[in-house]
């Protein structure tokens, strides 16, 4: 961790001799510069390879697809109207990736620099956790704006992603994974969320790349971010009730959970809510922690209608978790569940058994700090529907147990104002 710290602060060092305002004409040089067609050159697919061996997606199909190919806009064609302040903040953009395909991480840059106005990005911070290759990272400085900082092992999405936000300069973060496409004035709408309200953390409608084709296919502008006591993401509809509420297709959509791939964040409240919960390994869980700790302790999450960002989603991971995905992402949610859910954790553990005895860490602590909201408010408040989903629960499950074996129906039901008993209690 050390050495890991000195090279971060030589980069910065070397960043700050250097760092000076690129004109346009600078800019299309570097771009046009760039030898794209040496770096795409390594480790191509091979005729009679399996395409989708390396990286999960359709290798082949991602490499046929130009860096710069043009998108058709998928936003309302009311977002077109809207104005949004000439002096907007710029940010520092954070990518994080481990054996990412050159094709998909080049085009993810390529995108941004070509469709996000050049005053509004700071820099570009790629952050390597210990691929097999480090010229991945480290040819890509060679475009405008971009910086590499590769860990001396792997650490994962969450921890790599704090080691991006120590390193960014800008005070406002935005977070992409390293296969996205952005679409047209992607980035306007969510800085200026951010500039009226630091507490809010928002994201973009994310559009598909299809993993076999690469086809870019217009995602639902009614859909938020949801789950369920096992805490499994979903995509859910807004319902009958919400868009008839939204008269206006551009408005913000109040969300109770993000994808957490792409969102957007001032940096400060990302500090002050203590950043990543980085005791979490590799990937999986950490989109819960942030998007209850943000809820909880006064914040707010959105996502924007105007702004669309492509990600390309795959069935599985490309890359291999030390002990296993399952017993990973259980270890990362079992942790959320205690220091976020109170007495409802025990819902989850109901829906995970196998979480049940897993460490938790300190976090607790923080909560205590930030003198954040219960559990029960955010059920409330944000995400409603989870009792719906709760009361379902009791009715076909005749008894959840503490670790103390002591049937807690009746204890639940008080807690959700219900005044019932079950027979089986």
């Amino acid at each position: 961790p050390s050495r890991q710290l000195a090279a971060t602060r030589v980069i910065l060092f070397l960043t700050a001799l250097t760092d000076f305002q690129i004109s346009d004409a600078e800019w299309e040089d570097m771009l046009e510069g760039f030898d794209e067609r040496s770096y795409l050159s390594a480790r191509r697919w091979k005729p009679g390879d399996d395409p989708y061996t390396l990286y999960a997606f359709n290798q082949r199909e991602s490499e046929r697809i130009p860096s710069d190919r043009a998108l058709r806009d998928t936003r309302h064609y009311r977002c077109t109207t809207l104005h949004y302040d000439s002096e907007l903040p710029s940010t520092s953009i954070i990518i994080t990736f481990h054996n990412e395909a050159r094709s998909t991480l080049l085009r993810t840059i390529k995108s941004v620099l070509n469709r996000t106005p050049v005053h509004l990005i700071y820099e570009i911070i790629l952050v390597d956790d210990f691929s097999d290759d480090e010229s991945d990272c480290q040819l890509l400085t060679k475009l405008p704006k971009v910086k590499c900082f590769r860990n001396n092992k792997r650490e994962g999405l969450i921890r790599s992603r704090v080691r991006g936000t120590d390193a960014a300069r800008a005070k406002v973060l935005t977070f992409l994974d390293s296969h996205c496409e952005v679409n047209k004035d992607w980035l306007p709408p969510l800085l200026q969320r951010i500039k009226e309200d630091p507490s809010r953390v928002v994201s973009p409608v994310i559009d598909i790349i299809n993993m076999d084709t690469f086809a870019y296919v217009a995602a639902s502008a009614d859909l938020r971010g949801g789950f369920d006591w096992s805490l499994h993401f979903k995509w859910e509809q807004l319902s009958p009730e919400q868009r008839a509420r939204r008269t206006d297709p551009t408005q913000p959509i109040k969300t109770p959970i993000i994808a957490g791939g792409l969102f957007v964040i001032d940096r400060a409240w990302f500090n002050h809510l203590g950043k990543y919960d980085t005791a979490m390994d590799i990937w999986g869980g950490e989109n819960f922690e942030i998007s209850f700790r943000v809820w909880q302790c006064g914040g707010s999450l959105e996502i924007l209608p105007c702004s669309r960002v492509g990600h390309v989603f795959r069935k599985k991971h490309p890359y291999v978790f030390p002990e296993g995905n399952a017993n990973t992402y259980i270890k990362n949610t079992r942790r959320t569940a205690e220091v976020w859910m109170d007495d409802f954790r025990l819902f989850y553990y109901s829906a995970r058994p196998a979480a049940r005895g897993k460490s938790y860490g300190d976090r607790v602590e923080l909560r205590k700090k930030l003198n954040c909201k219960s559990f029960k408010w955010y059920l409330d408040n944000v995400y409603p529907e989870l009792n719906t989903l709760y009361m379902a629960y009791l009715a076909t499950h005749k008894c959840i147990t503490s670790f103390t074996n002591v049937c807690i129906h009746c204890r639940h039901l008080e807690m959700f104002g219900k005044q019932q008993w079950l027979r089986d209690v």
